[in-house]
C-alpha cells in the first residue's frame, strides 16, 4: 500500500522543517487534519522533530523528513500488510530467477537469511521496534556499503507469530 497523496505531499514540504500549522496554510487544509498526518509520519519514523517553540501559549513542532528518506511514489506504508506480502512475493520471485541463472551457468548464489521471534509488551511497541531497527540496519548498511560493491538487497519482515502450541 502506497502513502497517500497528502502524506506524500506532507514529506515533499518537510524536506525543509516546519510545524503543522506552516504545512496546513501551505496546502489550505485544517491544522488537526495536517497534524494527525504529520503524526502518522512521525510513528512511521519517515519525520523528525527538530526543535519545540513556545508559540501563543502553545507547544509548536517543527520536523523535518529524515535525512535520506527519498519521496517518490515508490515510497510504502511500512505498516502494511499488503506491502508486506507484496516485498515477500517479489523477493522470492527475484531469488528464484537468480537462483535458476546461477545453477544455469553451475555457480551457486550467495544469500543470507536472519530470523528470530519478538515479543511485544504493548502494542504501540511495534512501532518503537522498527524505527529501531531501521535506524540499526541503516547504520550498518552505511559501514559495509561501497560505490564499488555488488549490491545485496536486505528486507526485513515483521507478523504476528503462531502462538506456540
Amino acid at each position: 500500500m502506497e502513502l497517500s497523496p497528502l502524506r506524500r505531499s506532507l514529506l515533499e514540504l518537510l524536506k525543509s522543517p516546519a510545524s503543522a500549522t506552516q504545512l496546513a496554510a501551505a496546502l489550505d487544509l485544517p491544522r488537526q487534519r495536517v497534524n494527525y498526518h504529520v503524526r502518522a509520519l512521525e510513528q512511521a519514523g519517515l519525520v523528525e522533530l527538530v526543535e519545540e517553540r513556545q508559540r501563543r501559549g502553545c507547544v509548536e513542532r517543527v520536523l523535518r523528513a529524515k535525512p535520506g528518506r527519498e519521496v517518490a511514489a515508490g515510497v510504502q506504508d511500512q505498516f502494511a500488510a499488503t506491502h508486506l506480502v507484496s516485498v515477500a512475493a517479489g523477493t522470492a520471485r527475484e531469488v528464484d530467477r537468480m537462483a535458476g541463472a546461477a545453477a544455469d551457468a553451475g555457480k551457486r548464489l550467495l544469500t543470507f537469511t536472519v530470523e528470530t521471534t519478538v515479543r511485544f509488551g504493548a502494542p504501540g511497541d511495534v512501532h518503537e521496534f522498527t524505527g529501531d531497527l531501521a535506524e540499526a540496519v541503516r547504520q550498518i548498511a552505511l559501514k559495509y556499503d561501497t560505490d564499488s560493491g555488488r549490491p545485496y538487497r536486505v528486507v526485513a519482515l515483521g507478523h504476528p507469530g503462531v502462538a506456540d502450541e
